[in-house]
């Protein structure tokens, strides 16, 4: 059956438990209430975030005392007063240090009142927002939060965040402040702009400990204002989305996507993998499913080649990897015969993800000594007449099988027929790397009756060979020399009993 490829709405966003919100309070008035050290702490955070902060505490703990000494800040003002329902008048923010519920309560009341967003410390039911972790290379700022649930891992995530993220890197971040202004005099294209941002950060991550010069900024701009000069070209690029586990995205794919003016993707694409397009990326579905409805790859080509000719960046995203079963000569033609520039980043293979999570390699150095990828259908959905069986059969071999869910009796029937041992180890996996991943394991002469035994949806994949033997199996009984002396023996053993 055919298909026309569809523009999709993809959902990016899961329930939030809070909204990440940077407030800007640069010469903004903050309200804080309360004489605990709770108090000095917020205000100093206030304060740094550039908060005139008014703190209400007349009678100020020792520790509050001592906090506000070691900052002697002009933008903190201690009012040795109550707060009251007039203070809130004006106010950015209001926070409150309690324990007391009724004030509490009638804290939150008065700034509801006022509009002022209000938190109470460690109280969340009295809260309209909350603080969380920071990680500071301002002006680059990292927020962390865990809705109060688990505070010490929210302070473990954020030290692995600290650690990972150098210092140096705050200086970069205040040079593109100031650099901002040139590039948008240059009036680029959202993608010449783009391209800009992309080399200056290639350069700030190559080089984060060392301070921006005017000759990168220079260079930087330079190349820009030539860019801007040329007519805009639009790329064409196949994607490796892997197997299904997002985490198993390589970073490149991650950038890739995150460019993108336009997506076309598969059935098989994970949709968790499309959350990392970019958010006003157009997302299209140009499905390709065995034994079910697939858009002609004709009509793909053409979108591929129409978007790019248009300007646009365009992610042909697969599953898997694009050359891997994935009619990327195809595509890429395509592209080359109309002038498209046309690039491909490889993704984590199925049969690589496969591997990785049953933990059997596809190699062994005693026993599988080569390596095989095998179609399981033809273009008319029938198992290949051009299968190479010798090589089937070899028993130094690990085969693997790509969507054979409808050929694999048939497949295993020939294998057997052509000398495949009926004991060799095989294993189907369905849904490879995802949350409904299913792995049935068995030999090639019982795993088509035990796939068998029930309808399964998602894709699948069979490996085969002596490398898949189970974790109690004899490697020495699995070895081609194992089996012809066993074999030998045997045979003598007859010639000696009839003698």
């Amino acid at each position: 059956m055919i298909r026309k490829p569809t523009e999709t709405r993809i959902s990016r966003i899961e329930p939030l438990a809070r909204l990440p919100v940077f407030f800007g309070l640069k010469g903004r008035r903050v309200i804080i209430a309360g004489g605990s050290e709770a108090a000095g702490w917020k205000a100093e955070l206030l304060a740094a975030a550039g908060a005139r902060v008014s703190l209400y505490a007349p009678d100020a703990s020792e520790e509050l005392l001592s906090v506000l000494t070691g900052l002697n800040d002009t933008a903190i003002d201690h009012i040795r007063e109550p707060w009251s329902i007039n203070v809130f008048t004006g106010a950015a923010l209001a926070i409150l240090a309690t324990e007391n519920d009724a004030e509490a309560q009638a804290f939150r009341c008065a700034a509801i009142a006022a509009g002022v967003p209000c938190n109470v410390v460690d109280r969340p039911a009295f809260c309209d927002f909350s603080f969380g972790g920071i990680v500071n290379r301002s002006p680059l700022i990292i927020g962390i939060s865990t809705d109060g649930a688990a505070p010490v891992f929210g302070q473990a995530i954020r030290a692995k965040i600290e650690a990972m993220l150098p210092q140096g890197l705050a200086r970069w971040a205040e040079a593109a402040q100031t650099w901002r202004p040139a590039v948008q005099a240059l009036k680029l294209s959202f993608q010449k702009r783009r391209s800009f941002w992309e080399r200056f950060t290639t350069l700030a991550l190559s080089r984060p400990n060392d301070l921006p010069r005017d000759d990168d900024r220079n260079s930087l701009l330079a190349l820009s204002a030539t860019e801007a000069t040329l007519s805009e070209r639009g790329s064409a690029v196949l994607v490796g989305a892997g197997p299904g586990d997002p985490e198993l995205l390589t970073l490149k794919a991650v950038r890739a996507l995150q460019s993108a003016d336009i997506v076309l993707y598969d059935d098989l694409v994970s949709r968790a993998v499309l959350d990392f397009a970019r958010r006003e990326a157009k997302t299209m579905l140009v499905g390709k499913t065995g034994h079910g409805p697939s858009c002609k790859q004709e009509d793909i080509n053409r979108l591929m080649v129409s978007f790019a000719q248009q300007g646009k960046r365009v992610i042909r995203l697969k599953s898997g990897d694009p050359m891997v079963f994935g009619r990327a000569t195809e595509e890429i033609d395509a592209c080359r015969a109309a002038g498209v520039a046309v690039e491909v980043i490889p993704g984590i293979t199925t049969a690589q993800g496969v591997a990785s999570r049953i933990l059997r390699s596809l190699t062994h150095r005693a026993v599988a000594r080569r390596l095989q990828f095998v179609t399981g259908h033809d273009t008319a959905g029938q198992l290949p007449p051009d299968i190479d069986w010798r090589s089937i059969a070899d028993q130094s071999a690990t085969t693997v099988i790509y969507m054979p869910a409808r050929t694999i009796r048939a497949l295993a029937d020939a294998a057997l027929v052509h000398g495949l041992p009926r004991e060799t180890p095989a294993i189907a996996v369905y849904n490879a790397t995802r949350a409904d991943e299913e792995v049935i394991e068995g030999s090639i002469a019982s795993l088509p009756d035990i796939m068998g035994t029930k309808e399964r949806n998602g894709p699948v994949i069979v490996l085969i060979g002596r490398s898949m033997k189970g974790a109690g199996d004899d490697w020495a009984a699995l070895m081609p020399q194992a089996s012809e002396d066993a074999a030998l023996s045997k045979q003598n053993t007859a010639i000696a009993g009839s003698a």
